[in-house]
């Protein structure tokens, strides 16, 4: 009987339990209010099917609009039928513009610009848009995907896709559809599909009704699909996609790259991006935090809603919403029909915990808690991560953050995740971010485009400071069909769309509304543009100044001017300044910082791109540059026959200029607020100066994310107080005994000495603008360069490099030993090509096979080598000057133990074992 007792209560608890879950009975302002469980956000990444057409010429004709026929030729039609796997195929020819574009009215400011949708429905019973078409045969795949990054690289003259877009398959047309079950309980509700990035010209169907969709593929963008919906049954999400080709100067990757969501709504509730948060006065005191928050009403009645927001700290590493610290005065208001409301209101924090950069500061953040009800139920819940933090532009110092001077050492990065392609991996930019912080780097420009939003979510967590940057283009084009074929159409769409999604990141404290524009060129037009963007900008954030990256705009032309912050790109070393460019048709600039901060004494100046210096990891190329900074020729630095570049760092594009000079010329001129290089990883595309080749040289790190010796220098530069020696180049050079093999060490010392096999080379101290110590006379012979270095006269660090043995064994080990089965988490695994002592031998490039047992999979191999066109997701590679990495995913909701093994012949094998946690 007791047991029976005990049960019964163990049952009645659990169902009390449940129901305090779903529906919390509290009081707020003396009344009864019955909380229900009012807004879901769901991911639908998982398990959709999709199809990619073979060729452009056998694609269908469902376009967004006229211009894209131009790359496109109507032929095959009925091939294409039988490999899609549907029968009676008949040809479509529709320009869906006019159905697309109304998708984002909500971001044109002048109603009577808006877009009107016609009435009827095209495409209708196009077979991909059906619920009952066949999809049996296509691929299932999981979001984010990137449908170009397995390849295979296209190779040889003339390719279909040049170096300039990585050499991968990504221009195409591709479908994907998902069935999506929406329960009659849901009734009632508003259903928004939100999509954070898909490239490109997206148009979405659901249930066979074209619900609208968005051109530019780096915009995130959301359809209420609630009109098209089927309560308690399967509803049909089809989405096309068409990436053109000659779109891109690097590679955009291709198909829904980004993450896809499902969002819930009552008729009433708070707006998509709808609050707006900033803190305009702010002290180690208190804060003055001021919420703007937008209310829709998508009902056909009249809402009374009354609106309260509390402020809490914030756990984002674990998403805990922490003690209550403030509250905005509660709003009662009356929201018509159809119809949306802003308000505003402001408050004060106590003893704030400041948002900042580390290492001198760290990077708190609250989360502002906006609760909607009506009359006695709360009908939405929208929670706004921010952080507390004020920014001061000095144009003579630089950038304050809460009154301290933080010096920009920033860098650009490419949207791509190398051997992972486009597809957005939180863990993947969370490890190149780490390595970023490891060398000093405290900023991040976005180059060129709207990133991730997960991105920021990260900037924001580990404290960098962002340039968030939209356009790469205005109306004038940098390639055939890219996105200033739209721009008249949809920048203020996009802008908006942008600023909305991003304003309440803290590590973002610059809008940048260009990069390199052609309209630099353009006078009075160019400036026209400008200006529109420039208005949007303050519209929607009057917080944060607006830059624009230039490269050629000079102090005396009217497009600087409209700028709050001076971006400048390589101009502030000045550009093709040596005599070998006189006479040449080349853009040649003379050093611009100077009369840039003559012209615009008000104003900060960003050097938003430096140095584009050029180099592959572990490649030594004889004779070295005396210079400071050198171009790439052959016999100079380069070789074209195995389109390599001299990993002494000396090297830049005709354009750029070595980290030296840079550091030199920022140096000289304290007022530049700091750089942002050009590029902190080797990206996908634009291969300078080899486009035989399928990915770039100018990263501080390669695309493997193994570091280059100028990720060194830089650390050298940047960690100032970090003890650190690094020499270089190796020491294998059989072929090289008796002759001149300079030796270049980068410390975070003043001085340093050189030991060859215990023998003393000299003690060199560095100089005023040096940021190297050079010993360009040592002839090689086997065996030992030690450096000991010093600073302000005390032993500081010291350095190792030895002539190894033969290749003798694998040494593997990954980042982390435990990660999550979520199906997304991931280990990437460094195996080092070994000597009998443990060495790395840094001129071995044995190929690697990699074997797995247990819940995981093998994703991507990679090894840094921009030449390498072994396919990523091959589990084969060739090590590249010692390294070759293994990345490896969990499966989704299984743990357990994972063991990955490297094997290559006529050497010991390695052996990793990773555990997977629920």
């Amino acid at each position: 009987m007791n047991g029976r007792l005990n049960v019964n209560f163990v049952g009645c608890s659990l169902i009390i339990f449940i129901l305090i879950i779903y529906v919390n009975i509290f009081y707020e302002c003396g009344k009864k209010v019955i909380y229900y469980n009012v807004r879901k956000r769901i991911s639908i990444n998982d398990d959709w099917r999709f199809f990619k057409y073979p060729s452009r010429e056998k694609a269908d004709s469902l376009v967004y609009d006229l211009f894209q026929f131009m790359y496109k030729s109507k032929k095959d039609e009925i091939d294409v039928a039988k490999l899609a796997g549907f029968k009676n195929f008949n040809s479509f020819q529709f320009i869906l513009k006019p159905w697309v574009t109304p998708t984002g009215n909500e971001f044109i400011k002048d109603s009577s610009r808006h877009y009107k949708r016609p009435k009827d429905n095209p495409s209708s019973n196009f077979p991909f848009v059906l619920l009952d078409y066949d999809d049996s045969n296509w691929e299932i795949v999981d979001l984010p995907h990137d449908w170009a990054i397995n390849g295979p690289f296209f190779t040889g003259p003339n390719p279909e896709v040049g170096g300039s877009m990585g050499r991968l398959p990504s221009p195409g047309v591709g479908w994907y559809r998902k069935k999506i079950f929406i329960p009659e309980s849901d009734s009632g509700k508003c259903i928004f599909l939100e999509i954070d990035g898909a490239m490109s010209y997206t148009i979405v169907w659901v249930n066979g009704n074209v619900a609208g969709g968005w051109p530019y593929g780096y915009a995130s963008w959301y359809l209420d699909i609630t009109k098209y919906i089927k309560w308690g049954d399967e509803n049909l999400i089809a989405i096309r996609l068409d990436n053109p080709p000659n779109s891109s100067r690097w590679y955009p990757g291709g198909g829904i790259y980004r993450n896809v969501w499902l969002t819930k709504t009552n008729p009433v509730h708070v707006s998509h991006w709808g609050t707006f948060v900033v803190t305009p006065e702010v002290s180690r005191d208190f804060a003055n935090v001021r919420i703007e928050v937008c209310i829709q009403n998508d009902s056909n009645r009249e809402a009374d809603v009354y609106v309260k927001t509390d402020i809490h700290y914030f756990d984002p590493l674990r998403k805990i919403v922490r003690e209550k610290v403030a509250s905005f005065k509660p709003i009662e208001m009356k929201i018509l029909p159809g119809s949306r409301e802003k308000i505003e209101s402001s408050t004060i924090v106590e003893k704030p915990k400041l948002w900042g950069p580390p290492p001198e500061q760290y990077p708190h953040q609250y989360i502002a808690v906006t609760t909607l009800w009506e009359g006695s139920k709360i009908i939405d819940k929208f929670e706004t991560p921010f952080g507390i933090r004020h920014i001061r532009f000095d144009p003579d110092s630089g950038i304050f953050v809460n009154g301290e001077l933080v010096k920009i050492k920033g860098v650009n990065l490419h949207h791509d995740l190398g051997p992972l392609g486009t597809a957005f991996n939180l863990r993947a930019a969370e490890r190149q971010l780490e390595i970023l912080r490891e060398m000093g780097c405290n900023a991040i420009r976005t180059a060129h485009n709207p990133p991730a939003p997960e991105l920021l979510e990260l900037t924001d967590r580990l404290g960098f400071l962002v340039i968030d940057e939209i356009f790469d283009c205005w109306e004038i084009g940098k390639t055939t069909y890219d996105f200033h074929l739209i721009f008249p159409e949809w920048y203020e769409q996009d802008l908006r769309a942008f600023i909305r999604r991003d304003r309440n990141h803290p590590s973002v404290i610059i809008w940048s509304i260009g990069n390199e524009v052609g309209e630099q060129y353009t006078g009075e037009s160019g400036v026209e543009i400008a200006k529109r963007l420039y208005r949007i900008v303050k519209e929607e954030d009057p917080s944060r100044p607006v830059t624009c990256a230039m490269n050629w705009a000079k102090p005396y032309v009217p497009l600087p001017a409209v700028m709050d912050v001076i971006g400048l790109n390589y101009q502030g070393e000045g550009i093709r300044q040596d005599p070998e460019f006189e006479g040449t048709d080349k853009i040649r600039t003379p050093p611009q910082y100077e009369p840039f901060h003559k012209q615009f004494p008000e104003k900060v100046i960003l050097s938003t791109e430096t140095a584009a210096s050029l180099s592959s990891r572990s490649v030594y190329l004889f004779p070295v540059t005396n210079k400071v900074s050198d171009f790439v020729r052959d016999g100079r630095g380069g070789d074209s026959k195995i389109r390599h570049v001299n990993a002494y760092e000396l090297y830049a594009a005709d354009f750029g200029a070595s980290p030296d000079k840079v550091f030199a010329s920022i140096d000289r001129h304290p007022f530049v607020a700091g750089q942002f290089v050009w590029s902190g990883w080797d990206y996908l595309g634009e291969p300078t100066p080899y486009y035989e080749s399928r990915s770039s040289y100018f990263g501080i790190i390669d695309l493997a994310g193994f570091k280059k010796d100028r990720f060194y220098l830089y650390q050298s530069k940047w960690r100032p107080d970090y003890p650190m020696a690094h020499i270089l180049p190796h020491w294998n050079w059989p072929d090289r005994i008796g002759k001149i093999t300079p030796v270049h060490v980068f410390t975070s010392g003043d001085e340093a000495e050189l030991f060859l096999n215990g023998k003393s080379l000299g003690r060199k101290k560095k100089g005023r603008f040096e940021y190297r110590l050079r010993w360009d006379s040592v002839r090689y012979e086997p065996g030992e360069l030690k450096v000991v270095t010093y600073k302000d006269g005390r032993k500081w660090a010291e350095d190792i490099v030895r002539t190894t043995g033969e290749p003798y064994r694998l040494i593997a080990k990954a980042d982390r030993n435990k990660i999550k089965a979520d199906g997304k988490d991931l280990a990437f695994i460094t195996v080092r090509i070994a000597d009998e002592e443990g060495y790395t031998v840094p001129d071995a490039n044995n190929k690697v096979n990699f074997h797995i047992e247990g819940p995981g999979e093998i994703v991507a191999t990679a090894n840094g080598d921009p030449t390498d066109f072994t396919p990523f997701p091959s589990k084969s590679r060739k090590a590249f000057n010692g390294l070759v990495l293994c990345i490896v995913k969990s499966k989704k909701g299984i743990p357990g133990r994972i063991k990955v093994v490297a094997e290559s012949e006529g050497l010991k094998k390695a052996k990793v074992i990773i555990e997977i946690k629920n």
